[in-house]
């Protein structure tokens, strides 16, 4: 029987004064840094069909051209919110990352307080770990779904942790975790995983399955028939464009891959909670937890699925769901080596190291990574936003544009757009790295310019004639090329 300890004011005014501490020191040293933004293209786009769906009530990249080239409606939805209140497109936006951080924080507080019953402590460390872990902190401030899809995983595997057996609410859960990443279809996985080995009998099993199906196809049927009728798939664009640009890192080792993911996965904090994820695992198996279990192969299944079809840059963002629930199985783990008297007389003093280290880990890498945040928000300020702007001021009205990046120009610029990413333009998608193609591709829908890094694209690039280039201070630092504007030189 699972206790039920709850969070007592006490408890919800620590977390949410640490999330106020966390995000003032990010958006502050952003500021300081460059200026106020977001550290990816991508978070641009959200805006832009957030803005078009509250000023306009279309579900649309460019006024009255409906296309699928969210991957998040839901969290396009939310940010709606914010142009309809005038607070769009930063205070809301910040708002909205600064609550689903304080809602991820008081979740992973009461589910290890339901799961390890003699932990009722004065203090909310275990909430209070995940507010200053740097990726998720860096999530919380990024403008994108990657904070909210993670609060609806780690709500789902808790809830199986916990040994709940509402499988109704399991489904719509599971579903409204699609309508904000597709990859929230990896939870059907362990649901069913835990329904098969936790219901005692056939018949239960049946009932419970009914029931998470009723649940799941509630809100998983109108996602499908929503992306049907704006994109004429079953899921976003973006689903199939981001897996066809990077077939390259498909074919890379799976060795190199997966040290990639680690190394993202474990700078910081994820590091030192190894030995207590490892822990968690062994007792978790001795004991025949199945709801741990299920989540801990999601985990593993979640972060081999991204080794094997995506790059994991970016500090690993499209790992970021699963490591709050990683996070938390090494906290788990923790404290029972904390209970155990492993080390004999020295387990006080490894205990007390672990523990330190923890805390110590943390509280540097919140300085570490707001200096990587505010890096990101100035690259993407002083090349992406800068070239938008610049093209809004000085590019003919119906020109039209190639670019691969198109978030901050969809934003800031109202030019017709081809997209090179396929996102909203899906029919490059079949050729959408070769750039033989492409040039053919340009050629026939009569572009004007191309927008991108020399880098990215070196033959396009060479054909054509540069006409502006951002001369960024950022982008050199790092080793890397200003984005330019140039004339496609149509045959």
């Amino acid at each position: 029987m699972r206790s039920s300890h709850k969070l007592v004011p006490r408890d919800l005014g620590v977390l949410a004064l640490a999330v106020l501490l966390v995000a003032a020191i990010y958006l502050l040293w952003s500021r300081i840094t460059y200026a106020i933004g977001f550290p990816l293209d991508d978070s641009w786009i959200h805006q832009t069909y957030a803005r078009n769906l509250a000023l306009r009530g279309e579900w649309a990249f460019r006024p009255g051209i409906v296309s699928a080239g969210s991957t998040s409606p839901l969290w396009s939805v939310l940010l709606a919110f914010g142009f309809l209140l005038h607070l769009s497109p930063y205070i809301w936006t910040y708002f909205l990352g600064a609550l689903t951080m304080f809602g991820l924080a008081c979740l992973g507080e009461w589910g290890v307080r339901q799961i390890r019953p003699a932990y009722q402590p004065r203090f909310p460390w275990v909430g209070l770990f995940l507010v200053f872990e740097w990726h998720l902190a860096w999530a919380a401030m990024s403008g994108m779904e990657t904070l909210l899809h993670a609060l609806l995983v780690t709500t789902v595997l808790i809830l199986l942790m916990t040994g709940s057996r509402r499988y109704l609410r399991l489904g719509l859960l599971t579903a409204l975790s699609v309508w904000v990443r597709p990859d929230g279809l990896t939870l059907v996985s362990p649901v069913m995983m835990t329904i098969l080995l936790v219901e005692p009998d056939m018949t239960a099993r049946a009932k419970a399955l009914g029931r998470f199906i009723i649940g799941f196809g509630a809100l998983f049927g109108p996602y499908l028939l929503f992306n049907l009728a704006i994109g004429g798939t079953p899921m976003p664009n973006t689903f199939y464009a981001k897996q066809a640009e990077y077939a390259a890192w498909q074919s890379k080792p799976i060795l190199e891959r997966l040290g990639e993911m680690l190394l993202q996965l474990l700078v910081g904090t994820g590091f030192v909670v190894i030995p207590g994820v490892l822990g968690w695992l062994g007792s978790s198996i001795r004991r025949r937890d199945w709801g741990s279990l299920a989540a801990m192969i999601w985990c593993a299944g979640y972060l081999w699925l991204y080794v094997s079809r995506l790059p994991v840059y970016q500090h690993g963002r499209y790992i970021m769901p699963a490591m709050p629930i990683f996070f938390l199985f090494g906290l788990l783990g923790f404290m029972e080596f904390a209970d155990s008297r492993l080390f004999n007389r020295y387990h006080w003093f490894v205990q007390t190291l672990w523990q330190v280290s923890m805390a110590v880990v943390a509280i540097l890498f919140v300085g570490i990574g707001a200096r990587s945040y505010a890096e990101d928000v100035a690259l993407i300020e002083s090349e992406m936003v800068q070239t938008a702007k610049w093209v809004s001021a000085n590019l003919p009205p119906e020109t039209l544009i190639a670019a691969h990046d198109i978030g901050a120009l969809g934003y800031f610029d109202n030019h017709p757009i081809i997209d090179l990413a396929g996102l909203i333009s899906p029919e490059v998608i079949p050729f959408i790295r070769d750039e033989g193609r492409l040039a053919i591709f340009l050629n026939e829908r009569r572009a004007d310019y191309l927008i991108a890094f020399p880098g990215f694209y070196p033959a396009l690039c060479k054909s054509a004639s540069v006409v502006f280039t951002t001369d960024g201070p950022i982008a050199p630092l790092f080793g890397e090329e200003n984005m330019s504007v140039f004339r496609w030189n149509r045959p």
